[in-house]
């Protein structure tokens, strides 16, 4: 089912999360390939922008066959993101800017960005506000439940946002205490929704096409965010874009299919960060890749050191020849 984040229409209700490290050019190329509705950049930080950090400004890049892209941004000085959110609105093709209020990382914390924007409503008001009011492209936040069980304040943050101008908001279930941990808590996106005009898309422990239908139907939001669920099986994504628009619900894919596209994969990170750099972040993905499988333990040591291209070939081959004898 299509819907919009301000003009901008979005053909699914399918959207993939920002993942720091993970959401490189190459996986959202991927993503994009099975049908996502929307993807989000992994997070830039707003100081690099504004000094215009070389690595951070390649970060930027986004590909036509990608769009639409919703790029994210971190930070706390007004300033320094109203600078930041400029460059992107001006100098990037990105559809949508998306301002962070939900990284639980202790690094991002220590500059009082991310889950530590929810702190304080006022002052993350006046934040996003002057973000709002420098550009021309749709402004969405992406938050939590609140700092803690003692500060759930997502429904009166939702509030505050919409008044400040944003185009949507995405909540993801828990709070920044909870980090990864513990069961989202879908009641409050349901409460988010009923409190503003505004799009909500719903995030946290969507792994199923069948969990993509429920929050939807539990919460009444407008789109399903999927994060870690998609690591190492991006048919997620076509299969929830199925059963939600088609009532189709795919078979899983075969061994064969998963190896081929952790090779696919490997080949898009050497294209844009070169084979060194592409080898050491593709030791993560290719694990990803054979979780679940017979004899995943025996080989997740190798891949987790694997060099080059060729190495990673050789072993998932070899792989392939142990789990068909």
């Amino acid at each position: 089912m299509k819907w919009k984040i301000g003009d901008i229409e979005i053909a699914n209700q399918i959207v993939v999360a920002p993942m720091a490290g993970i959401s490189n050019q190459a996986f959202r190329l991927i993503c994009k390939a099975f049908g996502a509705g929307l993807i989000y950049t992994e997070m830039l930080s707003d100081k690099a922008l504004f000094y215009d950090n070389i690595k951070t400004l390649e970060m930027a890049q986004i590909n036509d066959e990608e769009q639409p892209i919703s790029m994210q941004l971190f930070g706390s000085d007004i300033q320094s993101m109203v600078h930041a959110a400029k460059k992107l609105d001006q100098a990037t093709n990105c559809k949508i800017i998306d301002i962070n209020m939900g990284c639980p990382a202790p690094k991002i914390i220590k500059t009082n960005a991310g889950s530590s924007l929810m702190k304080n409503i006022d002052e993350a008001y006046q934040l996003v506000k002057a973000v709002v009011d420098n550009v021309s492209k749709p402004v969405t936040v992406k938050m939590r439940l609140g700092w803690d069980d003692d500060s759930i304040n997502c429904v009166e943050m939702a509030k505050k946002m919409e008044e400040a101008g944003v185009s949507a908001i995405a909540l993801h279930g828990r709070t920044r205490q909870q980090m990864y941990e513990g069961k989202a808590n879908w009641e409050y996106i349901k409460l988010v929704k009923e409190a503003v005009s505004i799009p909500v898309i719903g995030n946290g422990d969507v792994r199923t096409p069948q969990d993509a239908k429920k929050m939807l139907a539990e919460t009444n939001c407008d789109a399903v965010m999927i994060g870690r669920a998609i690591l190492g099986d991006p048919w997620l994504i076509k299969r929830c874009v199925n059963y939600l628009d088609n009532n189709i619900y795919e078979e899983e894919i075969t061994i064969n299919d998963k190896f081929a596209m952790a090779k696919l994969h490997a080949q898009r990170l050497i294209e844009i960060k070169g084979e060194k750099t592409a080898m050491k972040e593709m030791r993560g993905h290719a694990v990803w890749y054979i979780k679940g499988l017979r004899f995943a333990s025996q080989y997740k040591d190798r891949l987790s050191k694997v060099s080059t291209y060729s190495e990673l070939c050789e072993i998932l081959d070899d792989y392939l020849i142990q789990l068909e004898k």
